[in-house]
C-alpha cells in the first residue's frame, strides 16, 4: 500500500462544507423514495405517475447541467455553487407548498434545474483542490452526505411526514439549506478558474468536450453506473410495505440503520480507494451489488432484520462502486476542461437516472395503492445487465488513465 498526502486544515473545511451541502441536496432527492408510499396513497396516483415525479427532477437536472457545462469553466466555482444553491432552496420551498400532483411535478422540475448541477460543481472543486491520491478520501466524505441523509434526514423526514403531512420534510430541508448557504458564503475562498477559459466560446467549449473520445468513454461509464440505482430506488418504500410486509411506522428505523452502516462504510471505502487499485475495488463492489440485488428483488414476507441486512449489503455495494468510479472519472479530463467534463458527466448521470426511473415505473405494476408491486424481479434482472455493461466501460476508463500515467 502507498502512503497518501494528508489534508490541510482548509481542505478539511472545504470537505466538511461540501459534504453538508451535498447532504441537503441528496436529502431533497432521496426523501422522495421513502415518501413514495405516502404520496401514492395521498395523491391517488399510479406507480408510473410517481415515477414521473422522480424522473422529472433527474431529467431537468440533466438538461440543466448540459446547458451550463459550457460555462462551468468560465466562472468562479464558489459563485456558481452559491447561485445554483439559491435556486435549489427556492425549488425545495415550492415542493413544500405544492397542493397537487401537477404542482409537485413542476416544483420538482424547478428544483432539478438547480439542484442537479450542485454535485458536478462540488466534484469540480474537489478535483481542483485535491491531488488524485487524495480524491478518493475527499469524494468518500462528499458521498457521506448520502449516508447522513439516511441516518438523520430520511428517518426524521418520515417521522414528521407521518405525523403532519408529506410536504413538511421540504420545509425542514429549506431551513437547513439556508444555514449552509451562509456557511459557504463565509467559509469557502474564491475559486477562480483558468483565465484562458474566459475567452473561449461556451458552445464551442461544450462541443469540444463532447467530441473528445476519451471523455465520451468516461461519460458512458458514469451513465451506466447511474442507471442501476434509479431503476430500483423509487420503489423502495412501496416494495417494503406492500411486498415485504413492513409497517410504514418501521421504515424510519430501517433507513436510519442502513444509513448508519453506509456512513461508516464510506470513509473505509475512501481510504481503500486511495491505497488500492481503484478498478479492482470497483469490480469487487459490483459483484457484491449483483448478489444483493438478486436477493432483494426476490424477497417475500420477511422480518425487518432480514430486510435491513439485505439493504445494508446493497447500499454498501452501491457506495463502494461510486467512490472509485468517481475518482477514476475525475482523472480523465485535463484541468481546463474539468468543469465542463464534470457538468456533462453529472448531466448524463441525471438523465440516465431520469430515464431509468421512468422506465421502472412502466415495468412495475400495482393493482391498487395497497397491493404488492408486480414485476419487481424484472427490474433486478435489468439492473444486473446494466452493472455488467458498466464494468466494461469503467475498465476502459481505467486503461485510459493507466496509459496516460505510463506515457
Amino acid at each position: 500500500m502507498k502512503n497518501t498526502a494528508p489534508f490541510t486544515s482548509y481542505q478539511w473545511i472545504l470537505v466538511i462544507l461540501l459534504s453538508l451541502t451535498q447532504f441537503t441536496v441528496v436529502l431533497d432527492f432521496m426523501v422522495m423514495s421513502p415518501l413514495g408510499d405516502l404520496l401514492i396513497k395521498d395523491l391517488h396516483i399510479k406507480p408510473s405517475e410517481f415515477g414521473l415525479v422522480v424522473s422529472s427532477y433527474a431529467l431537468a437536472a440533466g438538461i440543466s447541467g448540459m446547458f451550463t457545462a459550457g460555462f462551468a469553466d468560465r466562472f468562479d466555482r464558489k459563485k456558481l455553487l452559491l447561485f445554483f444553491y439559491s435556486g435549489f432552496i427556492l425549488g425545495t420551498l415550492f415542493c413544500g407548498i405544492s397542493q397537487s400532483y401537477y404542482q409537485l411535478v413542476l416544483s420538482r422540475i424547478f428544483t432539478g434545474i438547480f439542484g442537479g448541477v450542485m454535485s458536478s460543481i462540488s466534484l469540480a472543486i474537489i478535483a481542483d483542490a485535491f491531488l488524485l491520491d487524495q480524491r478518493g478520501r475527499a469524494m468518500s466524505f462528499i458521498q457521506m452526505g448520502f449516508g447522513l441523509s439516511q441516518i438523520l434526514g430520511i428517518p426524521i423526514s418520515l417521522f414528521i411526514a407521518e405525523r403532519w403531512h408529506w410536504q413538511t420534510p421540504f420545509f425542514l430541508i429549506v431551513m437547513l439549506s439556508v444555514i449552509m448557504f451562509f456557511c459557504i458564503l463565509m467559509g469557502i475562498k474564491a475559486l477562480p478558474v483558468d483565465a484562458s477559459n474566459k475567452t473561449v466560446n461556451a458552445f464551442n467549449h461544450l462541443l469540444g468536450t463532447l467530441k473528445n473520445k476519451q471523455y465520451r468513454i468516461g461519460f458512458l461509464a458514469t451513465a451506466f453506473m447511474s442507471l442501476g440505482g434509479y431503476f430500483m430506488m423509487p420503489w423502495g418504500s412501496t416494495f417494503s410495505v406492500n411486498n415485504v410486509g413492513i409497517p410504514q411506522s418501521q421504515l424510519p428505523l430501517m433507513f436510519m440503520i442502513v444509513g448508519l452502516a453506509t456512513f461508516f462504510i464510506m470513509p473505509f471505502v475512501g481510504i481503500l480507494s486511495d491505497r488500492l487499485n481503484k478498478f479492482k475495488l470497483f469490480l469487487m463492489a459490483s459483484l457484491i451489488m449483483v448478489v444483493a440485488v438478486s436477493i432483494y428483488v426476490h424477497l417475500g414476507a420477511t422480518s425487518l432484520t432480514v430486510l435491513i441486512l439485505v439493504n445494508v449489503l446493497m447500499m454498501g455495494g452501491i457506495m463502494a462502486r461510486m467512490v472509485p468510479s468517481q475518482a477514476l472519472s475525475s482523472a480523465v479530463p485535463i484541468p481546463k476542461d474539468r468543469g465542463a467534463y464534470m457538468s456533462i458527466n453529472a448531466s448524463l448521470q441525471q438523465l440516465a437516472g431520469g430515464v431509468a426511473a421512468f422506465i421502472g415505473g412502466m415495468i412495475v405494476y400495482q393493482k391498487s395503492p395497497n397491493a404488492p408491486l408486480e414485476r419487481f424481479d424484472v427490474l433486478g434482472y435489468v439492473v444486473i445487465g446494466v452493472i455488467a455493461i458498466n464494468i466494461l466501460f469503467t475498465y476502459r476508463v481505467y486503461q485510459i488513465i493507466k496509459g496516460r500515467n505510463q506515457s
